[in-house]
Parts: C-alpha cells; structure tokens; sequence
C-alpha cells in the first residue's frame, strides 16, 4: 500500500482570493474568469494551481484526513498579501484538481512565509494522517534576531484624525484604501457593499 502523500509546487506570487472578489447586482460575492479585466488573475490562478497540482502528482488521490505543511515565497517583505488567507486560496485550487476529495481534510496545517525576489512560489506537502503525523516545539533563542516590524494594513488607515491648525475640531479624514489619498466625499467610490472607499483613479487602474 502506497503512502498518502503529495508535494505540489507552483511557481509565480502567491495572491489571495479575498482581494479578487466582486460582488453582483444581489449582493453574491463572484469570481470573473474571462471579463478581460484585472479581477480575473485569481480564477486564472486557481486553474494554474489545478493544473500543476494534477501534473506533478499523477494518478493520486487523497481521501483521507491529512496534515499540510505550506510554505510561501513572496517577492517582497513589505508588499505582500496577508499570510493567513492564502491557504484557503490554494486548497480551493487543489480541490478543483482532483487531488483531494475535500479542503475540510486538511486537520493540521503548518504554515511558513518566507521571501525570495528571484522565484516566488509556494510549495505544498499533503500528507496522509494514517501514516504520517506532527511533532513540534518553540524554543527560545540564543541571540535574538532583528524583528521585522509591519505597519498597520491600508484597511485600517482609511480614517484618521488630524487636528486643523486653526481650529481645535477634529476632523475626520477619509482616504483610498488602494492608493492611501485623502478622498472629499464627493469623490469617494465605494465597494465591498460600503466598507471600501476608492478613487476615481484607482477605480481605472482596476478595470
């Protein structure tokens, strides 16, 4: 009997499904494939993911309760997506390949974020729980390391307060959540079903 494993690797930046869904004229969240437009690249993706999955692991299914060890290889430290929504980007993908019957199979997950600006990736073990399974431990270190330090995402610089200079009001301030401009009102488009606000520049860039 053979082991329940997998490794499936797929070159290119990983993105997230989260920043490429649109939302009909009721209210349902969808995925464009073939509009032609900027929101495609995710489904384009997904079928990219499908594709390698199947290619680099032929004729294996998985079907039972699995453990998966995922590692991301962004271009760059600072402009990434976040870490903790790629998973269920990817397993999306491996699902729609046939390599495993379900995403609610995946019972552990370890995940890893790495960077290299030459060949941004991510690199996928599925392995099988009747045969394979985790142990683990966090240590302290010797010396410590320079931490990398992140700034708050662009979601939460959307409104802000800033003190006129000749008045002692606060005023509330409302930026694009792509670009970070200060927005009138007047001008802001929204999106996301009112909890996004862009420019009408941003807006063109998008479509």
């Amino acid at each position: 009997m053979s082991k329940a494993y997998a490794k499936i690797i797929v070159h290119g930046s990983p993105i997230s499904k989260s920043n490429f869904k649109l939302s009909n004229l009721k209210g349902r969240s969808i995925l464009p494939y073939n509009s032609g437009k900027y929101h495609d690249r995710y489904a384009i993706y997904e079928e990219q993911i499908a594709y390698e999955a199947r290619l680099q692991n032929p004729n294996t299914i998985l079907t039972e309760s699995l453990i998966a060890v995922l590692k991301v290889y962004y271009k760059s430290k600072k402009r990434h997506p976040d870490t903790t929504n790629i998973p269920k980007s990817i397993f999306d993908g491996i699902e729609k390949s046939g390599l495993i019957i379900n995403d609610a199979q995946i019972r552990r997950l370890i995940l890893e974020e790495y960077y290299d600006n030459q060949n941004p990736r991510f690199e996928l073990e599925l392995l099988g729980e009747s045969t394979y399974y985790i142990n683990y431990e966090i240590r302290e270190r010797d010396s410590t390391l320079d931490p990398i330090e992140y700034s708050a995402p662009s979601n939460k610089k959307s409104s802000y307060i800033s003190k006129t200079k000749d008045s002692n009001k606060n005023l509330n301030i409302t930026c694009c959540e792509i670009c970070g401009k200060p927005l009138k009102k007047e001008e802001a488009i929204s999106a996301n079903k009112g909890q996004t606000l862009i420019c009408k520049n941003c807006l063109r860039k998008l479509f």
